[in-house]
């Protein structure tokens, strides 16, 4: 019997399921950019980015779903007649029916399974944390629910994705008290009568919901909940999400000399060159790293006193920002995302067996080290 052909909806789904695509940047595109979310999916060619070779490798590879980090659609596009490379490579894809799918600053910004974790792990560094973590991303939900019911009700927020703080699940906080409603006589009350004053026994439950995961909890709620009108509040919360947000920090076992350090930068990313500030460290034992353009962590990894900041991207003033403590190395962008690919294999083929997951052979770095 012939299985069950995957879509490129649950694709997106699951790539969604450790970078939602609410956690991209403003400026971002990332998402699904050609075909629709109901095209079967023969097999998935991976990449940095999407030119015109690299549809030509997905095509030669059998592949008509293309992931990708950088967005090929960036900016507005008014029309589309092959004048430049990204009309030329949109124009391709859908010719072929191709869909690429982009998955950029939200991966950037997800500690786990992140752009920035995985050049962490490149380095062996431990005890890992968010650079800059993002605010406004969390909310608080309150709601009232009868004692009977309360296991049912917080077992079903939390199944949803409520009540996650770090390394811990379901947490939440419970008072008792006394709830009171009257019913209209229209109304189909789970408990009383029309026109008559209840009173019940309830507790007052609250717990932090991600952003992303709101929609998904409030109906787990409304579900679950016995009563006909689920009373319930949402708070938006300013408090910092310990796993979104900017750049990693982490640290060696033991410090590391400088010199042994940048030899070592050199060779777990497979580096021909790359640029460095002069620093009066002699050890390094703390590192922030950053895929991508990371100049705009500087004054962080500096507030936080790490001894090196491994990014991309870096101006020559930028590089005076590093002041004489810290290391600060610019390995280039391509080189500092490209194991992006490795962490789109990973959830790919964790979840899907009846496609392949294959790397593109095209070496898309625009930018040739002259030796």
């Amino acid at each position: 019997m012939e299985s069950k052909k995957t879509t490129v909806k649950e694709v997106i789904n699951c790539l969604s399921a450790i970078a939602p695509l609410q956690y991209q940047e403003d400026y971002d595109n990332a998402g699904l950019l050609t075909g629709t979310v109901d095209m079967s999916v023969m097999n998935v060619l991976l990449a940095l980015d999407c030119t015109e070779e690299v549809i030509d490798d997905a095509l030669a590879k059998n592949c008509n779903v293309i992931v990708c980090h950088h967005p090929i659609i960036f900016k507005g596009l008014k029309s589309l007649t092959g004048s430049n490379y990204v009309e030329r490579t949109i124009i391709k894809a859908i010719k072929n029916d191709i869909a690429i799918v982009a998955w950029h600053t939200n991966l950037d910004n997800v500690l786990k399974q992140g752009v920035s974790e995985k050049m962490a792990m490149k380095l062996g560094l431990k005890k890992l944390r968010i650079l800059k973590p993002k605010t406004n991303l969390l909310f608080k939900l309150v709601t009232y629910i009868p004692d009977a019911f309360f296991t049912n009700v917080t077992d079903a927020l939390f199944a949803a994705g409520a009540g996650k703080i770090g390394e811990y699940m379901e947490c939440g906080f419970s008072v008792q008290g006394e709830g009171t409603f009257t019913p209209s006589d229209s109304a189909n009350p789970f408990l009383g009568k029309a026109l008559q004053k209840e009173r019940v026994s309830e507790k007052r439950f609250e717990t932090l919901v991600p952003s992303h995961l709101l929609q998904g909890v409030l109906t787990a709620l409304k579900a679950v909940h016995p009563y006909e009108e689920v009373a319930h509040e949402i708070y938006p919360l300013e408090n910092m999400h310990p796993e979104i947000g900017s750049g990693v920090v982490g640290s060696f076992d033991a410090p590391m000399a400088k010199q042994d350090f940048l030899n070592y930068v050199k060779r777990q990313f497979g580096l021909e060159t790359f640029k460095h500030t002069k620093s009066e460290k002699d050890f390094i034992e703390t590192v922030a790293v950053c895929g991508g353009s990371g100049s705009f962590l500087i004054h962080s990894a500096n507030a936080q006193k790490v001894d090196a900041y491994i990014t991309s991207d870096i101006k020559y003033h930028e590089f005076f920002d590093a002041e004489k403590g810290l290391l600060l190395c610019d390995i280039g962008h391509y080189e500092s995302e490209i194991a992006t690919l490795e962490i789109f294999n990973d959830v790919l083929s964790k979840k899907f067996v009846n496609f392949a997951a294959l790397f593109t052979d095209i070496n898309t770095n625009p930018v040739i080290n002259y030796k």
